[in-house]
């Protein structure tokens, strides 16, 4: 009996022990992942002791002091809101209201499309969420699709559709001599892609280029994609904040749905409100008609219930509150163009005290970009050199956040880049 008992807590001693090592394995091969390129930049910033460091890095609206921003708008809002508060959960498709009023943004206020009710929208997580749930849409309703994605663009563009499983392919976008747009390659890419492709357009404020398509480049590229038969889905990112006027940055849309297309749209409301941390946004999808929006929306929902059952409900009522009363309406609309003005002037500024400096180079693409980012055509070595002698932080494809160029940091700014430019 004895005997007996001491065989068996050997066995469980092993068996434990075996057990052990098995649970103590099913993460070893786990490597850390590399770092963010852009939440990086604002990792190393924050670390370093120097005073006069400058973080032109992270993709956030910041005030001429430097600080971030919350507008009157959103704090009335907020205020209103306090006085009612609503702790439900929202449907899946997220909140009615707040959809309805950002239809109207991007569509217009007189649409036909909405008065027809052939747009299938759900509330999203803001513009990432909205790209992931139409890439899983995709990959759902249109398994053997690819989608081409602009050179270059947002990084995490190639991580959504990347883990939703759709093969991607590249067009040309950028032109590195010019600075600007490369149509005539652009062009020659949505002409040799397949007939019924789906393509990803910025619908304004090309990030990282800052460089859009004019109003005449936007209706050959419309063209192109009717005679090809392509998809075109835009993720609009900065309505309201490249240019300070909504209707003008919602123009490329436009003139897509003057031409018929079915398109689909990615709206956020983290730049043009401020709102980044409440990830509120939408993605919408025009249809043939009135039983297909109501088909396709189901189908929106029914992806986004095992991703996230339904969206936050502060920002959507946020949102709601300022769209749907005309008083905070244009309270916004003056506070996203003073936003986009002092963009716009810091790009003057910049170009202007670099030009005093005496640079052999041009720099007239500062200001002929247009919205959060310059593209400043400074190479991976040069931004190492503003990093490591001047303390100025920015991604190494020589993106700079204007959002992060201040009237006291301006002229600093532009003395380091003249110094590790006036070489090249």
């Amino acid at each position: 009996m004895a005997l007996r008992s001491a065989i068996t807590r050997r066995s469980i001693l092993i068996s434990s022990t075996s057990s052990s090592r098995s649970m103590s394995s099913w993460w070893k091969s786990v490597e850390p992942a590399p770092k963010d390129p852009i939440l990086g930049v604002t990792e190393a910033f924050l670390a370093d002791p120097n005073p006069d460091k400058v973080n032109v890095g992270v993709g956030a609206y910041r005030d001429d002091n430097g600080k971030p921003v919350v507008l009157d708008c959103v704090r009335e809002a907020e205020r209103r809101i306090a006085g009612n508060l609503n702790m439900e959960y929202l449907p899946m498709g997220g909140s009615n209201k707040m959809v309805e009023e950002t239809l109207k943004l991007a569509y217009g206020e007189d649409s036909d499309l909405i008065k027809d009710k052939r747009i299938a929208a759900v509330q999203a997580l803001s513009g990432t969420g909205a790209c992931r749930l139409f890439a899983d849409f995709q990959k759902r309703f249109s398994p053997d699709s690819q989608i081409y994605i602009p050179v270059p663009t947002w990084s995490n563009h190639h991580n959504i559709w990347r883990d939703a499983n759709v093969p991607q392919r590249t067009f040309h976008y950028y032109h590195p001599e010019s600075k600007g747009l490369d149509f005539a390659s652009l062009m020659d890419d949505v002409k040799n892609a397949p007939n019924g492709s789906f393509f990803l357009l910025h619908a304004c404020a090309h990030n990282p280029t800052g460089v859009d398509p004019t109003e005449e480049q936007w209706k050959e590229i419309s063209y192109q994609f009717k005679v090809k038969g392509h998809f075109a889905f835009f993720d609009m990112a900065y309505q309201g904040f490249a240019s300070g006027d909504p209707e003008r940055d919602a123009k490329s849309i436009r003139i897509f749905l003057e031409d018929g297309h079915l398109i689909g749209c990615s709206q956020s409301y983290a730049k043009n409100m401020g709102l980044y941390g409440q990830r509120v946004g939408c993605l919408s999808l025009v249809c043939e008609d009135e039983k297909q929006a109501v088909a396709v929306k189901s189908q929106l929902q029914q992806l986004a219930r095992p991703m996230y059952s339904n969206p936050p409900v502060h920002g959507a009522l946020i949102v709601s509150t300022i769209l749907g009363d005309p008083e905070l309406k244009q309270l916004w609309l003056k506070e996203v163009k003073g936003m986009a003005d002092r963009i716009i002037g810091m790009r003057t500024a910049l170009k202007e005290n670099i030009e005093k400096l005496g640079s052999p180079l041009s720099w007239e693409h500062i200001t002929k970009q247009i919205g959060m980012f310059c593209y400043s055509g400074m190479t991976p070595e040069q931004v190492d050199r503003l990093t490591n002698e001047y303390h100025i932080y920015m991604t190494r494809n020589g993106r700079i956040s204007m959002a992060g160029v201040t009237t006291g940091n301006v002229e600093y700014l532009a003395k380091a880049i003249h110094e590790v430019t006036k070489g090249a």
